[in-house]
């Protein structure tokens, strides 16, 4: 079995509220590993609250093409998180090989800057950069193709079957640069409405995880209609002997 972390965007209205006793609820639950956003605005809280609930944060989301990232990657050494990974770069940005191009610059840039502070670089996708296709192949993997090889992959499960993608197969043709996959189920709406805990929607989870068996598995939910704790909850009793 894989690892598992929790995406702490999932219940970022908690968190913001009240960040300590979210890392509190959260370990409760059996998590040890959770995956933070905003490393350097949430600095404080992850450098008092991850210690004294018993948690470590291996991977983070941060903005980095266009931030300072020079206290984001200092922010995550200080926090001992080794992976930090772009969120999102917008969907225009994904329909000409130009644009794919300088994106997969910035990165590769950007990780030689981490590496100065013991830190990776990473890229998180959604749903458009596999819609978008440049002579037949998805623009995430033209993406891929043009990244240094120091720079890793979190692949985000759901949002690659909503794009139109067979994610299995996906996660089986990058292979080790997939360092951590999102797995989240659902109906596979674009809007995030109708996301369910794993094993419960339309993503083919038993096989993404399978084809991913060395990757760090990170539950989330974009949004959710009910418990948001319960369904991380539930989520986790899926995966935690798969």
């Amino acid at each position: 079995m894989s690892e598992l972390s929790v995406q702490l965007y999932s219940v970022r209205d908690a968190f913001a509220a009240d960040p300590d006793g979210t890392l509190r609820q959260l370990a409760a639950l059996g998590l040890t590993r959770v995956e933070p956003y905003g490393v350097v605005e949430n600095a404080d809280a992850l450098r008092a609250g991850l210690p004294a609930h018993g948690l470590t944060a291996p991977t983070a989301h941060a903005r980095l093409i266009g931030a300072d990232q020079p206290a984001v990657f200092a922010a995550a050494a200080e926090l001992g998180i080794g992976l930090v990974i772009d969120p999102l770069v917008k969907p225009e940005q994904w329909q000409d090989p130009a644009d794919i191009a300088a994106t997969a610059d910035a990165l590769n840039a950007a990780a030689k800057v981490a590496a100065e502070h013991g830190v990776q670089v990473g890229y998180h996708n959604h749903w458009w950069e596999l819609e978008s296709r440049i002579d037949g192949r998805s623009a995430f993997e033209v993406f891929a193709d043009q990244l240094d090889p120091a720079v890793a992959l979190e692949v985000d499960t759901y949002w690659a079957t909503a794009g139109g993608e067979d994610a299995p197969a996906l996660l089986r043709r990058l292979g080790d640069r997939v360092r951590a996959i999102h797995v989240k189920d659902g109906g596979l709406a674009t809007d995030a409405t109708g996301q369910l805990p794993a094993g419960q929607g339309r993503v083919p989870i038993a096989d993404v995880l399978a084809a991913a068996p060395a990757a760090l598995r990170v539950i989330e939910f974009d949004a959710y209609d009910g418990d948001l704790f319960e369904a991380i909850a539930a989520s986790h009793a899926f995966l935690v002997n798969r």
